[in-house]
């Protein structure tokens, strides 16, 4: 599919203030909105050790961070098995995501917080979406999941909706011409490397949620601010910020 072309791209890191009136959200969801790695990475381990990859050694949490996390079955694949045919990484992730949905229904759970961010987005009519490198199949399942199936307007599931997977900005700005957004009034979630990568190529400030361990990679890759999960008072003041600065911009505008 095309790349939408409504965004320009752009590498230079927007900073949260300079959006000042927010129109819309979008989120990742793999990290972002739910708790989801130990399912992959359960998922992965399984299979990789009944393949022998590694000569039987099971993969680590470590490895799952650095080499799969935000990352699109292609980019994996390719990486684990750059030898195989498209049949068989096919049948190989077919058998993954079943896994993962599987143990997926019996306990993902939401990034904490993140109901109180959706309510406050919702009550001010923010336009919202939600943008994946995972497949629709598997993101619909997350958000079903998390209760989020009637918050999202849209849904962009790189795998199946673009071109290029992040770190592309490919799928965020689909997203944004879907919802009618500009980068100058949208705010990004995400939590991998790739991902922040991917909202700041698009134009759009980036808040990553990360714990401290991968707060400089994140950083690195350009997000304005670092949260450890929704309920992070660092979140909550720069959204009182944005807040406060769009009503002095009304007020000033019904003054003049």
């Amino acid at each position: 599919m095309a790349m939408e072309t409504m965004a320009t791209t752009t590498t230079k890191r927007v900073s949260v203030p300079e959006v000042s009136l927010v129109e819309a959200v979008l989120f990742d969801i793999d990290g972002t909105m739910c708790i989801s790695d130990p399912f992959h990475h359960r998922a992965f381990s399984e299979l990789l050790q009944a393949l022998g990859y590694n000569s039987g050694v099971p993969i680590t949490p470590e490895f799952g961070m650095a080499h799969m996390a935000g990352r699109s079955n292609h980019q994996i694949g390719s990486f684990l098995f750059p030898d195989w045919p498209q049949h068989r990484l096919d049948a190989f992730f077919a058998d993954k995501e079943a896994l993962f949905a599987r143990y997926a229904a019996e306990g993902l759970r939401e990034v904490a917080g993140l109901t109180d961010l959706c309510r406050w987005a919702a009550a001010r009519g923010l336009k919202r979406a939600a943008v994946t490198n995972a497949p629709r199949a598997n993101a619909d399942l997350m958000i079903s999941i998390l209760g989020l199936s009637d918050f999202f307007q849209v849904i962009v599931a790189a795998a199946d909706d673009c071109d290029l997977p992040k770190p592309s900005p490919e799928p965020y700005l689909r997203a944004l011409s879907l919802l009618g957004a500009s980068p100058r009034h949208t705010l990004v979630f995400e939590d991998s490397v790739v991902g922040v990568q991917a909202g700041v190529a698009a134009g759009m400030p980036v808040i990553a949620v990360a714990e401290e361990a991968r707060e400089a990679k994140v950083v690195a890759a350009g997000a304005s601010l670092v949260i450890r999960d929704y309920k992070d008072h660092k979140l909550w003041a720069a959204l009182d910020k944005l807040q406060a600065a769009a009503a002095a911009q009304s007020n000033g505008q019904l003054g003049a």
